[in-house]
C-alpha cells in the first residue's frame, strides 16, 4: 500500500469514529496546530505527515500502527485510562464513567452488550444505602484510602452523597442507550460475599446498617426484575417509559466469562474488558470486537430472554438471588 494510500487510509479511518457532530477538520487544526489549508493537504495526501504527527494523532485518538498498517500479527491496541495515575476518590473513577456514557450518547445508533460476571457497576448507584455501602467498601479495600483503614461502616457516617448522584447520572445516560444484558445466577455473589465478609469481621458499625444494605440489595434487584418484565430501562419511581432505550434481559446458567462490554457506536464497534477489579481496556480493533461480537452471540444463542417474555423462568431467577439476600439475613441474627 503507497504512503498516500496509507495516509488517506487514516484520515477516513478517523472521521468514521468522530462522533457526527464533531468537525475532523476542526480537532486536527487544534491537535496539530495547523491551518485549515495544511490540513486539507495531509488529508488529501498532497502533504506527508510527519513521524510526530502520526504520534499525536495515534496517542489522542488510540490508533494502532499495526491496524493502520494492515500488519497480519495477533497485536491489538488497547487503551487503558487511568493506567498512568489512581484516582485520589472514588468520585473521579465514577466521573470518568460518567464522561465516556456522554461521548457514546454523542453517536446516533449505539448499542451496549454486556456479559455480566457481576452487576454492572452503575446498578449499585440505583438506590443509596446500596451506592454508600459498595463506595465505602470498595474506597477502603481495594483503593486502601488510609482515612479509612481503622474505621466501620455506617449510612450516617459514609453517606457518600457525591458518588451516589453521580451515579444517578451515569444511569440517566446509560437509559438511554439500548442494550443486552446476559445475566447469570453467580452475577450477584461478589456483592453477597463482600456484606458477608464485612459482618464477619465486625465492619458494620451497626445491625441497622447491615439490614439496610441487605434490603437496598433486594430493592435493586426488584427493579432489574421491573426492567426485564417491561423490556426498558428507567430510573426509579419513573412512570412515563415511552422514551427509554429497551433491554433485552437474558440468563445463562452454564457459562461464566468476565465483564465484558460491546458497544455499537454508530457503524464501528468497541469493545470493552475489565482487569484489576475497577480498570478497563478499551480497543476499536475490529478483529476483536469481531470475536467479542461472536461469542455474544453464541452465549446468547444458549441463554434464554426473559424480558417481556418467559415470566416463570424470569421469576426464579430473580427469586434464587433473593434468596441469597434471605440467606446473608438469616446466617447473620
Amino acid at each position: 500500500m503507497e504512503t498516500t494510500e496509507l495516509q488517506q487510509k487514516l484520515f477516513a479511518y478517523l472521521k468514521e469514529n468522530l462522533p457526527p457532530h464533531l468537525s475532523m477538520v476542526d480537532e486536527l487544526c487544534d491537535l496539530l496546530k495547523l491551518g485549515t489549508d495544511s490540513v486539507y493537504r495531509r488529508i488529501r495526501g498532497e502533504k506527508p505527515i510527519t513521524l510526530s504527527e502520526l504520534k499525536m494523532l495515534c496517542e489522542h485518538y488510540h490508533v494502532s500502527i499495526d491496524q493502520l498498517l494492515q500488519l497480519k500479527n495477533e497485536s491489538a491496541f488497547f487503551d487503558a485510562p487511568g493506567i498512568n495515575d489512581t484516582p485520589e476518590n472514588f468520585s473521579d473513577y465514577l466521573h470518568d464513567i460518567l464522561a465516556k456514557f456522554r461521548h457514546f450518547n454523542t453517536f446516533k445508533k449505539t448499542q451496549i452488550r454486556y456479559f455480566c460476571k457481576d452487576i454492572p457497576i452503575w446498578y449499585f448507584y440505583l438506590f443509596p444505602e446500596l451506592a454508600s455501602f459498595k463506595t465505602f467498601f470498595w474506597s477502603k479495600t481495594f483503593h486502601n484510602h488510609p482515612e479509612l483503614s481503622n474505621k466501620k461502616f455506617s449510612l450516617k457516617d459514609y453517606p457518600y452523597y457525591e458518588c451516589f448522584l453521580i451515579g444517578q447520572q451515569i444511569l440517566e445516560e446509560q437509559n438511554r442507550i439500548p442494550s443486552i444484558e446476559l445475566w447469570n445466577l453467580e452475577s450477584i455473589n461478589s456483592t453477597i460475599n463482600q456484606i458477608s465478609y464485612y459482618r464477619e469481621i465486625g465492619v458494620f458499625k451497626s445491625n441497622d446498617d447491615f439490614f439496610a444494605v441487605i434490603d437496598s440489595l433486594q430493592q435493586t434487584l426488584d427493579h432489574l426484575q421491573l426492567q426485564a418484565e417491561k423490556g426498558v430501562k428507567f430510573m426509579p419511581g419513573v412512570t412515563d417509559l415511552s422514551y427509554k432505550a429497551p433491554i433485552q434481559f437474558y440468563l445463562n446458567d452454564l457459562i461464566m466469562g468476565n465483564n465484558t462490554m460491546l458497544l455499537d457506536l454508530d457503524d464501528s464497534k468497541l469493545s470493552m474488558i475489565t482487569y484489576g477489579v475497577f480498570n478497563y481496556l478499551f480497543t476499536s480493533d475490529p478483529r476483536f470486537s469481531a470475536k467479542i461480537t461472536a461469542m455474544f452471540d453464541t452465549l446468547i444463542n444458549r441463554s434464554t430472554l426473559v424480558s417481556k417474555t418467559d415470566e416463570k423462568a424470569r421469576s426464579r431467577f430473580f427469586n434464587s438471588l433473593r434468596g441469597k439476600c434471605d440467606a446473608l439475613k438469616t446466617n447473620n441474627t
